[in-house]
């Protein structure tokens, strides 16, 4: 019946059929349709001939469907449903409401900013399926080079060229010391030169190596870190730590989430050091529920989306 060049046509016939069938009438089908009662009946004929069939019986005080005519109003009906619920699944997905996002999260910045976009996300759009995992950012702008990942939170900065980012948030990095630590006595702020040559415990560089160098160079700006262990996350390095024989420089907000016994926070003197979060996708990603995704997060920081920078000279 239907052959491609005239699947409008037939759509629109079939509709109107759909119509007729459940009011059984022309002149209040015609009113439902919004189109004259002539031009209904025009496209009834038209439906007729097409399929080579009669699909109601006229009379005087309206109509009455032949066998054809009911069997066809049926599957007619099953078809504009389901070209109705296809057609809005389709409008959702141009407009970033369906469809799904493959999303990674950093180790060390959840909660904040970070998580309240997610959730403003989720509320906006409740038919995009979000796949979430969480990883450093090397692994996680590693999976966005490979088209596994569509959008990750990560640590700035990022020197890929095929990727963009945004920032999402700044925070304050601050010197966590063991309880019985000197420096921990009283509440004032840390120098740098106080901190000049003390043994300290860091994530590894390749997990970060954007932020790993820009909290080395704002927190001992003029040499002086002394890295004595490693630790595999924020957690593990608070505890380091709290044993009593390192110092590390951490983002507030993990440290303060993490709270851990033994460990006191001082902040340094001006100027404070920090560290950003940001929102890295593809410079050339087609996905719906990305670009909806940086829309919402235009709409609460107006500062303008960047290119990655190239990477330093070695």
């Amino acid at each position: 019946m239907v052959d491609g060049t005239g699947a409008w046509s037939d759509l629109r016939r079939l509709r109107s059929f759909v119509v007729l069938a459940e009011e059984l009438h022309f002149t209040r089908a015609a009113a439902r349709l919004r189109i004259a009662q002539p031009a209904l009946s025009q496209q009834i004929r038209a439906l007729e001939r097409q399929l080579g069939a009669p699909l109601v019986h006229r009379t005087s005080r309206g109509c009455t469907l032949t066998e054809v005519g009911a069997r066809v109003a049926g599957e007619a009906a099953r078809l504009i449903a389901d070209v109705d619920a296809t057609t809005a699944r389709i409008l959702d997905l141009a407009r970033g409401r369906g469809g799904r996002l493959r999303l990674a999260y950093t180790r060390s910045a959840r909660g904040g900013r970070v998580d309240a976009l997610i959730d403003r996300f989720r509320a906006a759009h409740p038919g995009v399926e979000l796949v979430s995992e969480t990883a450093w950012t090397a692994p996680n702008v590693a999976g966005l080079l490979a088209g596994r990942l569509d959008a990750a939170f990560v640590r700035p900065p990022v020197h890929e060229r095929a990727l963009a980012c945004r920032t999402v948030d700044t925070e304050e990095l601050l010197l966590a010391l063991p309880a019985g630590h000197p420096l921990a006595a009283g509440r004032r702020r840390i120098t740098r030169a106080e901190v000049v040559d003390l043994p300290a415990v860091m994530w590894p560089r390749e997990n970060g190596p954007g932020m790993f160098d820009r909290t080395i160079a704002q927190v001992w700006p003029g040499g002086g870190f002394r890295l004595v262990r490693h630790e595999p996350d924020d957690e593990q390095l608070l505890r380091a730590v709290a044993r009593g024989d390192v110092v590390a420089a951490v983002p507030a907000g993990r440290a303060r989430a993490l709270r851990l016994p033994g460990v006191r926070l001082r902040r340094f003197t001006a100027p404070t050091p920090t560290v950003d979060v940001g929102l890295a996708w593809p410079v050339d990603s087609t996905n719906p529920a990305v670009r909806a995704l940086l829309a919402l997060l235009d709409r609460t920081d107006r500062r303008p989306t960047v290119s990655s920078p190239p990477a330093p000279a070695p």
